[in-house]
């Protein structure tokens, strides 16, 4: 008979993706059924929130007392800003937090997570499009949006709303050990636990930030991207001293004026890697970089990736048909 090393509940709450659900109940499933001749499983139930509480509606092994190890929060296929509280399930979370459960979540899950206030001075990361959110409604926190996996112990944050599987993952090659590990990945056929949302990240400018001489300057940022030798005209332009454009700017756009450029560019230099096959130096030169080997080097900080790898992994250009003449 298997021997169960974890307890893990899944906590489904107002609007939770049960993909994610019924996906990391087959994923520990199908973990137990590589650990060996020394079977080990991890027992999955799956608890309703709702305002009465919370309660056990299925469970991998039933007949036995529960004693979570983990919770985890999954994602959410409503946008956080319209995530309704679910003080029930944070009360819950906090009991079983005081008992020793390890809380995890995935994606907008750590908006659940957060209302426990078991986060608070805590590094916590969340997809990347809701990273801004998370921030100006739980500021305690302290984001780490950039990592896919976030482990502070106690608590456990995965990214993007496909990261169950690397938070699924990380908790197989720790219960079960990487070898297990592994081949549970490789049968899923998905890659081991990703480090980085960088990649996957996208540049998403504001404009609705009610500063109409900054959004004058971004504009003029947008159009004049490539050509730009640097940000000093801006504040000129805009009728500011550089200290005050500088403050206005970055509390507009949550970027510094040089820091916003680079992003423009960045932003259109991936989309040429991704749908062409133009050399790399001529896209640093096409979006505004003289000097190769520096735009490659801010490439990889931004991107996460060098050029040619980013290229590699995203790039659709040779599957893009040739038109129609």
């Amino acid at each position: 008979m298997a021997h169960v090393v974890a307890d893990i509940g899944l906590l489904l709450y107002p609007g939770c993706q049960l993909a994610a659900v019924y996906g990391l109940t087959d994923l520990f499933r199908i973990a137990g059924e590589w650990t060996g001749a020394d079977a080990r499983e991890v027992r999955v139930s799956h608890w309703q929130a709702d305002d009465a509480g919370v309660t056990c509606i299925w469970d991998s092994h039933p007949g036995t007392p529960h004693k979570l190890t983990h919770v985890i929060a999954p994602p959410s296929i409503i946008m956080p800003d319209r995530m309704a509280p679910a003080p029930a399930a944070a009360h819950w979370l906090r009991e079983r937090h005081a008992g020793g459960t390890v809380l995890c979540s995935v994606c907008a899950g750590a908006f659940v997570l957060a209302e426990t206030g078991l986060v608070d001075g805590r590094r916590a990361t969340t997809h990347w499009a809701f990273a801004r959110q998370l921030a100006q409604r739980f500021p305690k926190v302290h984001l780490a949006d950039e990592q896919m996996v976030v482990d502070e112990g106690d608590i456990m944050t995965a990214g993007g709303i496909l990261a169950w599987t690397d938070l699924g993952l990380t908790l197989v090659g720790r219960l079960l050990g990487p070898a297990t590990m592994l081949a549970t990945a490789r049968f899923l056929l998905v890659e081991p636990p990703r480090q980085s949302q960088r990649p996957f990240s996208q540049f998403i400018p504001r404009f609705d930030h009610g500063d109409d001489a900054v959004r004058v300057s971004q504009h003029h940022i947008h159009v004049h991207a490539q050509t730009m030798q640097g940000v000093g005209e801006l504040a000129g332009m805009a009728g500011m001293t550089p200290r005050t454009f500088l403050r206005r700017f970055s509390a507009a756009t949550g970027h510094t004026p040089v820091e916003y450029l680079q992003q423009v560019r960045i932003a259109k230099a991936r989309e040429m890697l991704e749908r062409t096959l133009t050399p790399v130096d001529r896209i640093a030169w096409e979006v505004g970089y003289a000097d190769p080997a520096a735009f490659r080097k801010l490439f990889q900080k931004l991107a996460g990736l060098p050029p040619a790898a980013y290229r590699q992994q995203f790039g659709i250009a040779s599957q893009i048909p040739d038109p129609v003449t």
